[in-house]
């Protein structure tokens, strides 16, 4: 079977486990984790970084973080993972929907204006499957409407993206950068894995430390056993800390091989009618966390049925997210009630992603291309 991810671990990573393990430092104090969070921090272009135990925790981390109400709202893409609802109403918020953008699967930025109301907190935009929000128009409305950002880099590590690209002083900035806090995902599928494990990035270091209390069950400084305020366990332990940074320590040559991937697909692909496969905006370098395929609606095949040819072929998928709008256990809360998204459900029910691991091999890629080819021409 070729595996839908497959991580490298290195001799480095191998190393600095060990160390962890023989300094007897295995749990949420050592030298890694704030070693980690540094290193991080700096590769994306913030001044500070907070570990967590994932990167939902880092999501309910960073809302926490900024006091939400009871009817305060989030606007976020419906075309998600559901750790991105599942934060805000965790934190007392309401979800606010916008639908996709029909060729980057990010959100569709044109929406979030007619989103905004009084109750409006934050913009939470989300890089899909390796691709950038297009973060200017979202930037300026955070500036208009004194709104909070969120930029969940989940699936994103490395990419970059041109900041002000309508503009004279644009620049290349990488995703991570942008907006009020950024999180990460370190989970044994992303181009930087700490088994699990995440990170929020900021440039506020109130907003950092009160991080920092939130996901260790606000401790006094003073008083350890005092709480003045409600927190949570959320902490990344040292050994995950010490695989994350040896991962970190490659992460620019990991990006390349990822660009080299999608592109290689994209090459070999290409030829077949009916079938959508990831773009490139010239404002964005993006890493091909997964590298998705979209069939037209036109298409004779659905996308579980080829799902389901490669698997009897040997190769793993996975499918595309299922819409927050669509999602029984939000709806049973109230949420999202006759609300019409029509692009994340396209993708949803057309769109799976093929084998995407930093260890899958060009013999195997090139397996994968012919059985796509075989099966939809």
């Amino acid at each position: 079977m070729i595996p839908v991810n497959e991580p490298i671990i290195g001799a480095r990573e191998q190393e600095y486990v060990l160390e962890c393990l023989q300094s007897g430092w295995v749990s949420s104090a050592g030298k890694f984790i704030e070693t980690f969070e540094s290193t991080w921090a700096q590769y994306c272009g913030r001044k500070y970084g907070v570990t967590t135990s994932s990167g939902t925790t880092a999501l309910q981390t960073s809302l926490a973080c900024l006091d939400l109400k009871p009817g305060d709202e989030v606007i976020m893409p419906t075309f998600t993972i559901i750790s991105c609802a599942l934060a805000v109403i965790y934190n007392g918020g309401t979800p606010v929907l916008v639908d996709a953008d029909h060729e980057t699967w990010c959100m569709n930025v044109d929406q979030v204006e007619d989103r905004i109301t009084d109750h409006t907190r934050v913009i939470m935009p989300v890089h899909i499957y390796g691709h950038p929000v297009d973060m200017n128009p979202l930037l300026t409305l955070a500036e208009k409407h004194n709104l909070a950002v969120i930029e969940d880099a989940a699936e994103a590590h490395g990419a970059e993206y041109l900041r002000g690209h309508k503009r004279e002083d644009q620049e290349w900035v990488r995703c991570g950068s942008m907006g009020t806090m950024s999180i990460f995902s370190f989970y044994a599928n992303k181009l930087v894995t700490s088994g699990e494990g995440g990170m929020i990035v900021m440039n506020d270091s109130d907003l950092a430390s009160k991080a920092r209390s939130i996901r260790n069950l606000c401790f006094e400084p003073e008083q350890r056993f005092l709480h003045n305020n409600l927190g949570h366990n959320f902490r990344m332990t040292n050994m995950q800390a010490a695989l994350g940074l040896a991962q970190t320590e490659r992460i620019h040559e990991t990006v390349e091989l990822k660009r080299r991937m999608g592109q290689k697909y994209t090459e070999n692909l290409s030829d077949i009618k009916g079938v959508q496969l990831p773009v490139e905006r010239s404002w964005s370098r993006q890493v091909y966390w997964m590298y998705g395929i979209l069939l037209d609606k036109s298409h004779e095949m659905t996308a579980s049925e080829l799902a389901d040819h490669l698997s009897s072929l040997g190769i793993q998928t996975r499918p595309f997210f299922l819409g927050m709008h669509a999602q029984p256990a939000l709806q049973d809360l109230g949420l999202f009630q006759s609300e019409d998204y029509p692009v994340a459900d396209h993708l949803s029910q057309n769109g799976l992603y093929l084998p995407s691991g930093l260890a899958l091999s060009e013999q195997q890629m090139d397996e994968v291309c012919a059985a796509v080819h075989n099966i939809l021409t």
